[in-house]
């Protein structure tokens, strides 16, 4: 084992946000890397699917990347491993339930027979050259999350994945392991990379226990059809649903394809019991009584694809929201979805449902899956770490995990806000903030991955605000001038009232500009090119104040 190498942590994706998680450890030979997720685009990134890490210095390096190995199922966690395995082939170690998920991806990828599978759980133990690893159980909102601890030089690295402490989780076997812990933090952790998404919220989190006795509630209130909302991924709420319906004798019909494929898994797997002949096909909805049918479905958070969002619109074909069914959000809004779900709710009250939405803690029908403060504080004092690097969270919640570390004796100093691409690099058991690598946004738009730059989203930016205009000029070849008028023609760009004036104007400036740039015998096309741009720039701007795309064409006859 060779002590004079440097230990390094960084993250290329899950630091200063809240998605597309993604963390590695470097020392010597090997980079073990932790989670590879994605992030959904927000309204700015016009035709963009999908955002995940940058993985350029991952591909520098491509023969020192070991593995790969996945804390939970959850999409900002597993969302980018197609991407990666198509430039880095490295095995995959996750829970069996996480391995259910990150299949069906691989399908769809068509990557699942050269990719190599390895399924662990919180007594596995993994040897690579100088780093061996082991794992522990976490409960989250999704089943069979791990924590992981490396075994280095330098010390023990734990990273948490995402948790919170629930003593009366929907299932009793999802408990965290706290004993396992409380060991291997008396063992001495010299690094903790620990989650911090709730670190601003006071107490803790609220057991998964409340939401059951919630939904069955509702359940029996319900006169007619209920439709509940959730995110797929989410099994226990979706077991609490399938109880409730079977205590109020309801079949369940299941609407979005996520919602489906992870049912199946989850079934399969034994992760979710449902009674046999409980499950209906959509087109069985009708037929049935509306009393005895429930409905699953995605789009809890707005999406405007999703099943939800159909519905509350009317647009899915053959299930219809009546007055009297019951709708139920049973999922928070995640932090800028909140108008698009409001506007799902009001489409909803609109059709005549009973719609129950809100916070958790408002209406009781979700709670976190991330822990809240006291949970922070509670790891923190478990595994006694000299150093902290707060993950998983934007800039404020960091700071907040910052500071309830201290509050419980990590010393002020040794806690680490870092941004993606920043390095800790630790060696003789110190730990220096020293180096960048380069780390930032991939996006994926259709099947292209990266073609996608800054450049493009301006255009796009540019033509959603303004719109374009082309101008098709058409010249002589052997007496080099314009023949007839310019052609404009107008996309999603809204030009003065007097259209047949403006038009006659635009003709006269580009007409002239062209003359002009041939008497001064300036035939080359990309100055004659620039220079409509600029005179027609400059006018639109004056008489419109708008900045529509320009895109001279010159024809040559």
């Amino acid at each position: 084992m060779n002590h004079d190498q440097t230990l390094s942590i960084f993250a290329l994706g899950g630091l200063n946000e809240v998605g597309k998680n993604m963390y590695a450890l470097e020392y010597g030979s090997e980079i073990i890397l932790i989670d590879c997720g994605n992030k959904f685009p927000d309204e700015s990134l016009l035709g963009i699917d999908l955002i995940i890490p940058d993985l350029s210095y991952l591909l520098e390096n491509k023969e020192r990347v070991k593995a790969l190995l996945v804390t939970h199922g959850h999409e900002d966690h597993i969302g980018g491993i197609p991407f990666l395995l198509k430039k880095i082939n490295v095995p995959v170690y996750a829970t069996r339930f996480t391995l259910g998920l990150i299949e069906l991806k691989l399908k769809e990828h068509k990557l699942l027979s050269e990719t190599e599978l390895v399924e662990i759980n919180d007594h596995s133990k993994v040897k690579f050259n100088d780093i061996s690893v082991e794992f522990f159980k976490v409960t989250h909102s999704i089943p069979d999350c791990l924590g992981i601890v490396f075994h280095t030089p330098e010390g023990k690295v734990v990273h948490t994945g995402d948790f919170k402490f629930d003593l009366t989780p929907a299932k009793q076997d999802e408990q965290s392991d706290i004993h396992k812990m409380a060991e291997i933090g008396q063992e001495g952790v010299l690094l903790l990379l620990s989650e911090s998404t709730n670190a601003e919220r006071p107490g803790s989190t609220p057991s998964e226990q409340m939401v059951g006795t919630h939904v069955e509630e509702a359940f029996l209130k319900a006169e007619r059809k209920v439709i509940l909302s959730t995110f797929a991924s989410n099994i226990s709420r979706v077991q609490q649903v399938v109880d409730a319906a079977q205590k109020t004798n309801r079949k369940l019909a299941l609407l979005g394809r996520s919602m489906v494929n992870v049912v199946e898994v989850a079934m399969e797997r034994g992760y979710l019991q449902v009674p046999e002949g409980m499950i209906i096909d959509q087109q069985e909805i009708n037929e049935t009584e509306p009393e005895k049918v429930a409905i699953l479905c995605t789009g809890s958070q707005g999406e405007p694809m999703a099943a939800l969002a159909r519905l509350s619109t009317g647009n899915f074909r053959g299930v219809e929201i009546l007055p009297g069914d019951t709708v139920i959000f049973a999922a928070g809004p995640i932090p800028g979805n909140e108008r698009s779900v409001t506007s799902i709710v009001d489409n909803f009250f609109a059709l005549g449902a009973k719609v129950i939405y809100g916070s958790g803690s408002s209406s009781g029908m979700h709670v976190s899956g991330h822990g809240y403060s006291e949970d922070l504080k509670l790891m923190l004092t478990l595994m006694r770490p000299k150093y902290l690097i707060p993950i998983h969270g934007e800039y404020r919640m960091l700071y907040q995990h910052k500071l309830l570390a201290e509050s419980v004796g990590v010393e002020e100093g040794n806690t680490f806000i870092m941004n993606n691409g920043d390095v800790l690099e630790i060696k003789h058991s110190i730990a220096n903030q020293s180096r960048k690598i380069q780390a930032g946004n991939t996006y994926v738009d259709g099947i292209g991955v990266g073609d996608v730059g800054d450049l493009v989203l301006r255009d796009r930016k540019q033509l959603s605000e303004d719109g374009m205009l082309v101008i098709v000029v058409t010249m002589s070849k052997t007496e080099r001038k314009l023949v007839g008028r310019p052609d404009v023609i107008t996309r999603g760009f809204v030009y003065v009232s007097d259209s047949e004036e403006w038009q006659k104007e635009m003709n006269r400036l580009i007409s002239k500009t062209v003359s002009e740039l041939l008497e001064a015998r300036k035939f080359q096309w990309n100055v004659m090119k620039q220079s409509i741009k600029k005179a027609v720039g400059q006018y639109l701007f004056k008489h419109t104040k708008s900045k529509p795309m320009i895109l001279p064409i010159i024809i040559e006859i």
